[in-house]
C-alpha cells in the first residue's frame, strides 16, 4: 500500500503519493492513494470505499484474447460522464482524415524546427498535423503532430477518443498530469498516454518542443525478440507506470476533447483528475530511451533498422507493423570493410524521422534537432555526400562510438501523406534534393 503524504494548496484539497512509478510494461498494476480504497475480491462493489464511484477504462474490445486484452478499473470521486455537452472548438491546425489532404509528392521532404510561439500557446493549442495515414475514424493509421508550447494548461484539460499518443520531447521537460497519477518526462524520453485518458501538461522550464505519433490502431506494445533471445532493445522493467494521485478541486474547468480530428469543448465543475485509485494494464508510461539496448553487427555489412525498435502497433497481417517507433542513439560500429552510415535504400514502408538531440550520423548538416524529414515508399534516399565520401575512405579497422545524439523514425506500411501546412509551411526545406547532388560518378569499367 502507498503511504500519501499531503500537499498543502490553499485552492485545492488535494492528496498525493510521493513520487515515484510502478516498473513493466502492460503489468497488471494495482494503486491507491488512499489506504482501502481499492476494493479486495471484485471490481464494482455495491458501495466503493470513501463514497468512490468504480468505472472501467477499456482500450480495447471486451472480447479480446487475454494476452491483448487491455482495460482497468478507476475509482473515482464522480464519473466520466459528470460534465455539460460538448461544442466545436474551430482548429485548422489538426488532420485526422488523409484522403482530404493534397497530393503527395514523392520528394525527399524535410523541415526545420517549429519556432516557439509568440502568443501564449499551451500543449493542446501547439499542436500542428505535419502528416499521417488512415483515418481516426476508421481507427486505422497515425497522425503525427509537432507541438511547441511557451504556457502550462491551466485548469484545462484533454483526451484523445482518435488514438493513443506518443509523446517525444524534444526541447523543455513535460509534467503530465493524468487521471491515472503524473510523469514527468524530459527529452531523451518519453511518453505514451492511452486513448480516452484524460491529462494536462505544465511546462517546467516554460516553453516546450517535440513531436507526437497519434495511433488510431492496436495498441504500441513491445515487439518480439526472435533469434535475439529472451533480452534485448527495450527492456520491460525500464517502462514506468505512475502511482494513484488524485486532485479533489470544484470551479471552474474546461474539458477539451479530440474526436475525428475535430476538437470539442465542455465545461466541467470539477478537476477530471480524480481517480483515487486505480488496478488494471491500460495506464500511462515513459521510458528513458537512453535504456535502449542496442542491438548491431561486430562482423561486417549494417543491419536494417528493425533492430532499433522500441514500440511497435502490429497489423492484420504477421510480421508487418502498422507503426514501427525506431531510434537510432549512440552506439559503437564496429563492422569492418563496411560502409558503416545507413546505406542507399528504397522501402516499401515510409520514414517520418525527427532529431532530439546531436546530429544525425548519415546527414551532418541540414538535420536539426526539433526538425524532420519524410521519405515516402520507394523515395530514394541515403547518407548525403560529405557523408558518403568520409565513409567511403575512412578507417574500419577499429571500432568508431557514435555518441552525443538520439535520433527516432515513425515509420509505417501505408504512405504518410505530408499536410497543406507541411507542404506549404516556411519551415519546408526547399533545397533539400541538394544533399545529393554531389555525388560523383566513380564508375570506371576498366577498374575493379
Amino acid at each position: 500500500m502507498d503511504t500519501p503524504t499531503r500537499t498543502p494548496n490553499t485552492a485545492s484539497s488535494r492528496l498525493e503519493i510521493e513520487p515515484g512509478y510502478q516498473s513493466g510494461f502492460a503489468n497488471e498494476f494495482a494503486t491507491e492513494a488512499l489506504p482501502g480504497a481499492l476494493p479486495e475480491g471484485r471490481n464494482s462493489p455495491q458501495r466503493a470505499a470513501y463514497g468512490l464511484y468504480a468505472e472501467q477504462l477499456s482500450g480495447t474490445a471486451f472480447t479480446a484474447p487475454r494476452g491483448h486484452n487491455r482495460r482497468s478499473w478507476l475509482y473515482r470521486i464522480r464519473p466520466a460522464a459528470v460534465h455539460k455537452p460538448f461544442t466545436l472548438l474551430p482548429s485548422e491546425r489538426l488532420v485526422a482524415n488523409f484522403a482530404e489532404v493534397p497530393p503527395t509528392p514523392p520528394n525527399q521532404l524535410r523541415w526545420d524546427a517549429l519556432p516557439m510561439p509568440t502568443e501564449p500557446t499551451d500543449f493542446v493549442d501547439g499542436w500542428i498535423t505535419m502528416a499521417g495515414n488512415g483515418s481516426a475514424e476508421a481507427m486505422n493509421g497515425c497522425a503525427i503532430h509537432l507541438y511547441a508550447a511557451n504556457r502550462s494548461m491551466k485548469d484545462r484539460f484533454f483526451y484523445s477518443a482518435d488514438g493513443e499518443l506518443l509523446i517525444v520531447p524534444q526541447e523543455g521537460r513535460l509534467h503530465i498530469a493524468t487521471e491515472m497519477g503524473r510523469l514527468d518526462v524530459e527529452p531523451f524520453e518519453i511518453a505514451v498516454i492511452p486513448r480516452g485518458v484524460r491529462f494536462a501538461v505544465n511546462l517546467p522550464d516554460g516553453t516546450a518542443r517535440g513531436y507526437i505519433c497519434e495511433n488510431f490502431g492496436a495498441l504500441l506494445r513491445l515487439p518480439d525478440l526472435g533469434p535475439i533471445g529472451s533480452n534485448g532493445l527495450a527492456n520491460p522493467r525500464d517502462f514506468l507506470t505512475p502511482h494513484a494521485a488524485y486532485e479533489d478541486r470544484e470551479g471552474d474547468f474546461e474539458l477539451v476533447a479530440k474526436m475525428n480530428g475535430n476538437l470539442w469543448r465542455a465545461d466541467i465543475g470539477h478537476s477530471p483528475l480524480d481517480v483515487v485509485a486505480w488496478h488494471g494494464n491500460y495506464a500511462p508510461y515513459k521510458y528513458d530511451l537512453r535504456r535502449f539496448n542496442t542491438i548491431g553487427s561486430i562482423s561486417f555489412d549494417h543491419p536494417d533498422p528493425s533492430i532499433f525498435l522500441v514500440l511497435q502497433s502490429q497489423s492484420d497481417t504477421p510480421g508487418v507493423d502498422t507503426i514501427d517507433f525506431v531510434i537510432f542513439p549512440p552506439r559503437w560500429l564496429a563492422a569492418e570493410d563496411t560502409f558503416r552510415p545507413p546505406w542507399f535504400h528504397r522501402n516499401v514502408a515510409s520514414e517520418f524521422m525527427g532529431l532530439v538531440h546531436g546530429v544525425y550520423d548519415a546527414k551532418a548538416e541540414g538535420f536539426v534537432p526539433g526538425g524532420a524529414s519524410l521519405h515516402n515508399c520507394m523515395s530514394g534516399h541515403g547518407p548525403d555526400a560529405d557523408t558518403f565520401e568520409k565513409a567511403s575512405h575512412g578507417d574500419t579497422s577499429t571500432p568508431k562510438k557514435v555518441g552525443d545524439t538520439m535520433a527516432f523514425m515513425f515509420e509505417t506500411r501505408t504512405l504518410i501523406k505530408p499536410t497543406r501546412f507541411a507542404l506549404e509551411t516556411a519551415q519546408l526545406q526547399a533545397n533539400y534534393y541538394e544533399c545529393w547532388q554531389g555525388l560523383k560518378k566513380h564508375f570506371n569499367p576498366e577498374q575493379r
